[in-house]
């Protein structure tokens, strides 16, 4: 990144002081394998040292400036005293307009997550910002935080005068570098797609994305590969047992551990461990493995863009390594297709399917719109349904429908697609999808499958999949994030004409919800407070808002039930999915009357741990274990049976007093 490009986010950004510290090491000491918490500034005040930031080196002498980004591994070694402040902070582009502009023009760059290490030109100015900032953080009132965050701002422009005086060359750090080497690190515990990304301060999507361009595989393939290889070095190396060997490669259910091994390697942990030493011993040599970690693909699908790594059967159309030359080509040459045959049969006029125009040579006001209407063309068959695109021609009676993601809405309307992304094994309407083409994870289907398909009309979750798809059939994108559950719903229901179906589905939905509440009201539950919780022995995400699923829509939203007053003052002001990620220790003060906890294949069993069994609403059996694929959904027909889930189980529970 260009610092003129840094400067400019600077402009844009609103930050948040974290932390400001004073360290002295002694002569000697190390540091290794620190993860930095957040972006932070390292300045040296006295003393020398080596530091190494994701393995650059920095000879650190007094009055040296070094910034990393979170996530960054960080290493010291002091051949003398060493004195330095850490500054931890968090800084995001503050105004959605620029924010937005940012992400088109380079979505996979973090634009404070940058690199660089120098010798101030002034380094005095610098540190008299900084002894004020630590100043002003150790009162901690409410006027000094305010004072930190204006001094923080000046220190920050300093610091930019004196980069642009010698012309510091600053580079971003390797997100993919930086998730290979935390994985090898902490392959034993519990690490998820979303975690990884909320460590480098990357979305996961950009991430998985970048992390498979680059190594071929996803973070948690790797992850799932990196386990079963120390997992085949220790069946061989040792005669420790398979629970043993399941503890120490990452999986607290051995049962699970065997079922993956099983499923990349062929066969069973102990019918591997025979079979390697029998080998060993007929061929009269040493036991040796040595192999990448990453060395092949597996055979399984998994889902590697959630916040678990559970395996799910595939569809009828395995998910293939796409070839983006072949895939283009084979676009075009469709494109190329429609394009003559569009002009064979004389009407020009009329927009090439799956097109957004943006605008109607009859109609002024059809300027593109939040939300999809329809039209329907009684003449040609065709509806013309407005779009964040554009206005886009689909077949008033589609019969071949591929949708990503959506198809708990397209289900609910009664309508079959012929093709659809992955779905959960637990999802609710998996059996309405029973014989249906898979086409892969949602965010990167294949675009040959869906060409073989041939689709009269496509449904898309994402700019990138409305672009990768939109010239093999129309294509309609819901910019899905932006909209309630109903919204979402009428929106699909317009591409269809089916639009008194959706009010219908609506309308019965509400008259559940009212139903539901009174029942939980005469049974003395409903204004009893909730919790909901995902996670295991090393650290439990808690639910902070009404958008994170597991189970948050229906009970906070649809139901109206609180949380505890420490979650409830988070959920009333968060818009967007949020939660906070807690160490055990803490946890009993975020758990209501009532803890639903979500759970998946290889969840840590919670039963023995003292502070867990300790809290009172699982202590009274007042704990609902909910499955992730289940709760994971937020379209009409998932709600509706979250809805008679929870209720049930909340009934069934011994009443909180």
């Amino acid at each position: 990144m260009q610092l003129d490009e840094q400067m400019k986010c600077w402009n844009h950004a609103a930050v948040k002081v974290l932390d400001i510290r004073r360290i002295v090491m002694e002569a000697g000491a190390q540091l290794s394998s620190y993860t930095l918490p957040a972006n932070g500034f390292i300045y040296t005040i006295r003393g020398s040292a080596v530091l190494q930031l994701d393995g650059q080196t920095y000879k650190a002498e007094r009055f040296y400036m070094l910034h990393g980004a979170k996530g960054s591994s960080l290493d010291i070694q002091t051949n003398e005293d060493f004195e330095y402040i850490l500054l931890y902070y968090r800084a995001f582009l503050a105004f959605p307009s620029y924010r937005k502009k940012w992400l088109l023009a380079q979505p996979e760059v973090a634009p404070f997550s940058l690199q660089y290490g120098f010798a101030p030109s002034s380094p005095l100015g610098l540190l008299r910002y900084l002894d004020e900032l630590e100043g002003a953080w150790i009162q901690s009132g409410s006027l000094d935080l305010l004072h930190t965050k204006s001094l923080f701002y000046q220190f920050i422009h300093e610091m930019m005068v004196q980069l642009a005086e010698q012309e510091i060359k600053t580079e971003l750090a390797d997100p993919v570098k930086q998730t290979l080497r935390y994985i090898q690190n902490h392959y034993r515990e519990q690490v998820t797609l979303d975690f990884l990304a909320e460590q480098f301060n990357y979305s996961s999507r950009h991430l998985s994305m970048q992390f498979k361009r680059q190594t071929g595989h996803s973070p948690i393939d790797y992850l799932i590969q990196t386990r079963i290889a120390k997992a085949r070095n220790l069946l061989l190396r040792s005669d420790a047992t398979l629970s043993e060997i399941a503890a120490e490669v990452g999986y607290s259910d051995v049962y699970y551990f065997s079922r993956i091994f099983k499923k990349h390697v062929g066969i069973s942990p102990i019918q591997y461990q025979r079979k390697m030493r029998e080998e060993a011993k007929t061929e009269d040599r040493p036991l040796v493995i040595s192999e990448s970690s990453i060395g092949r693909r597996w055979k399984s699908g998994y889902i590697d863009y959630e916040n678990h790594y559970q395996y799910i059967d595939g569809g009828s159309t395995p998910m293939k390594r796409r070839k983006t030359s072949s895939s283009m080509i084979m676009v075009a040459l469709l494109s190329i297709t429609m394009l003559l045959a569009a002009c064979s049969s004389g009407t020009a006029t009329t927009p090439a399917a799956g097109e957004g125009t943006g605008a109607s040579s009859n109609n002024s006001s059809t300027a593109v719109s939040s939300d999809t209407g329809s039209q329907t063309n009684k003449d040609n068959e065709t509806r013309t349904v407005s779009t964040v695109k554009g206005d886009v021609v689909v077949p008033a009676n589609p019969k071949r429908v591929v949708v990503l993601y959506l198809q708990g809405d397209v289900v609910a309307l009664g309508i079959k697609p012929i093709a659809t992304s992955e779905v959960f094994n637990g999802a609710a309407y998996k059996s309405e999808l029973e014989g249906v083409n898979s086409l892969g994870t949602w965010f990167e289907p294949n675009p040959e499958a869906v060409i073989d398909l041939d689709p009269d009309l496509i449904i898309v979750p994402s700019e990138e999949t409305y672009t990768l798809l939109k010239d093999i059939a129309p294509t309609v994108y819901i910019p899905y994030e932006k909209m309630t559950t109903e919204e979402r719903l009428q929106s699909i229901a317009s591409i269809f004409g089916k639009e008194q179906e959706a009010e219908t589905l609506i309308n019965n939905l509400n008259s559940k919800v009212e139903e539901s509440k009174q029942t939980l009201a005469d049974a003395g539950i409903l204004d009893k407070t909730v919790s909901i919780v995902e996670g295991g022995l090393k650290g439990m995400v808690v639910v902070e808002s009404k958008q994170y699923g597991r189970g948050s829509q229906a009970l906070y939203e649809y139901l109206g039930m609180k949380a505890p007053e420490v979650v409830q003052k988070k959920i009333d002001v968060v818009s967007e999915a949020g939660g906070s990620n807690l160490s055990m220790e803490v946890l009993p003060e975020y758990i209501g009357d009532y803890v639903f906890r979500s759970v998946y294949e290889g969840a840590d069993n919670l039963t023995d741990d003292p502070i867990w069994s300790s809290i009172p609403a699982v202590k009274e059996g007042r704990l609902i274990e909910i499955d992730f694929d289940f709760f994971y959904y937020s379209d009409i027909y998932s709600i509706n049976k979250q809805l008679d889930f929870v209720v049930e189980k909340l009934l069934a529970a011994p009443r909180a007093q």
